[in-house]
């Protein structure tokens, strides 16, 4: 997905070497966050492209997906779901467990959260291996959800995470190497 908003997403991401640990890159969204115009002209980019999709029910994973997939569900007018690290959710949960480029890590969903057949797209910030979106999309499953995209405002491509996440389909606004 190529869009004018790509070139002024590149300039305003900041890049944090050796976080959380030596050898990663991170690319830290918190910059796009403080921008208003820009925040909301990502926002506008990302509903222009699933109004169209006309989902449910938007799932945001912890913690950077809960800002953009909430605004999302807003705009759309459709419902919000977190997926959150294990015993943060109060009632009865799904849990998946997959593997980080850096380690390995756990999410959890409400097994209430999502009827089946419900028509969902899974929003966050950056797509480095696809543990995390595979996880997500997994629980999704499970509670009988169509996964019908997935979408990052960022795109780690020397890691194809879009690979693992075959065959639901998946938009980043851009991409970096790694």
């Amino acid at each position: 997905m190529e869009h004018p908003i790509c070139d002024k997403l590149r300039r305003e991401i900041r890049q944090v070497p050796d976080f959380p640990k030596p050898g990663i890159n991170f690319y830290d969204i918190t910059t796009i966050l403080k921008n208003p115009a820009l925040f909301h002209e990502t926002l506008d980019v990302l509903h222009s492209r699933y109004r169209q999709l006309q989902p449910d029910t938007v799932v945001g994973m912890e913690a950077r997906g809960f800002i953009f997939g909430s605004a999302l569900a807003y705009l759309l007018k459709c419902a919000f779901v977190p997926v959150r690290k294990p015993g943060k959710l109060p009632a009865a949960t799904e849990r998946a467990a997959y593997s980080l480029e850096y380690g390995k890590d756990a999410l959890e969903i409400h097994r209430d959260a999502l009827a089946p057949g419900q028509r969902v797209i899974i929003i966050d910030d950056l797509l480095a291996t696809g543990g995390t979106a595979k996880g997500t999309i997994s629980l999704c499953e499970r509670l009988g959800a169509n996964v019908i995209e997935c979408g990052f405002i960022i795109e780690l491509i020397s890691l194809e995470g879009r690979a693992r996440l075959a065959p639901v389909p998946v938009i980043s606004l851009i991409k970096f190497e790694s």
